[in-house]
């Protein structure tokens, strides 16, 4: 499998060397590994759209979804080598690279939507995306991504006690394995290309996921329980390279922020009627939903904040964040 991946990686450097086509245009090659129905990858299509129409055609944006040029990881790698150009990836996996990005997978940081969005659309926020340009990735904002509950296929997690004994998966993120850990599962980092079969084969025996992910992964049809403790609000980061945004005039880059600005605000309108329908359409295929209390499990994450006392910034970061709760 590895081998394989390089070669699609030599191929897409052959293949993609060079934004610039022949008649002046400039080509944003962006990947990703969602669903087309995702409402993620609608709000990429618009984004193509306005972009177009704002550059008089002069920036055209061609999106390649479902983990077809490999996974998140892969994907910002590629984009570093300046092979790619831009993508939407989990806060978890860009934690791999710039490592401040971390908090924001802490259990129970934010008490709601409103909460996160107060701060991640803020100076918090900004100072996070800010933080990734020196590892070649600039953040460009931030996608609703919902919260993210967990789901098991032989009884539901209603207690932390429920998880002992369960391998549940979790994205390769050192935060999300140690809020498992902490919870008494025992995590396993598996890709999301992978994670259906592994589920229906027994490799693992939950996962955990927003609503409309469970739903547009078919993931109700090995996993008929899902209980809603949302422990964590992960939201999605759009991304471009440096080597790609250093090449774009300044006219250029406002055009393109313009696309971006317009493309969140319909993503999270489109996030809200997508969490709708997943609930109701998961429920209609028999997935049993519950309501776990909180308590438990926030009271047995405590512990991982204790991590960042001896941050100062990130601490500060943290209390700030905190304090802006509603």
């Amino acid at each position: 499998m590895k081998f394989i991946r390089i070669v699609l990686w030599i191929f897409i450097l052959v293949q993609f060397s060079g934004c610039i086509q022949d008649n002046g245009t400039k080509t944003i090659r962006l990947a990703h590994g969602l669903d087309v129905n995702h409402s993620v990858h609608r709000a990429m299509v618009k984004m193509g759209e306005d972009l177009d129409s704002i550059s008089g055609g002069k920036i055209h944006v061609e999106i390649y979804p479902n983990q077809q040029l490999g996974t998140e990881r892969e994907i910002l790698e590629l984009i570093q080598l300046g092979s790619l150009d831009m993508t939407k990836v989990s806060v978890a996996t860009l934690e791999n690279f710039a490592p401040k990005t971390s908090i924001l997978g802490l259990p129970y940081l934010f008490e709601s939507r409103e909460h996160a969005f107060n701060v991640l659309d803020g100076p918090i926020g900004q100072a996070l995306l800010d933080n990734s340009e020196e590892f070649r990735l600039k953040g460009l904002g931030y996608y609703d991504a919902g919260f993210r509950s967990f789901y098991a296929e032989k009884k539901p997690v209603n207690t932390p006690e429920d998880l002992k004994g369960l391998k549940i998966r979790v994205m390769e993120s050192v935060t999300a394995v140690d809020m498992v850990k902490s919870l008494g599962g025992s995590p396993t980092p598996i890709s999301w290309g992978e994670l259906y079969t592994s589920l229906q084969q027994g490799v693992v025996d939950g996962a955990e996921n927003n609503l409309p992910s469970f739903y547009l992964s078919r993931h109700y049809e090995v996993c008929p329980y899902y209980s809603l403790d949302e422990h964590t609000f992960s939201p999605d980061v759009l991304i471009v390279g440096t080597l790609f945004w250093d090449k774009l005039t300044a006219q250029e880059k406002e055009w393109v922020q313009e696309a971006v600005k317009r493309s969140l605000k319909h993503q999270r309108k489109l996030w809200a009627l997508s969490e709708a329908e997943a609930l109701e359409e998961v429920q209609k295929a028999g997935v049993k939903i519950s309501y776990p209390d909180k308590k438990p499990f926030i009271q047995m994450t405590k512990e991982m904040y204790s991590t960042y006392e001896n941050d100062e910034e990130l601490n500060k970061m943290i209390q700030q964040i905190k304090s802006l709760a509603n």
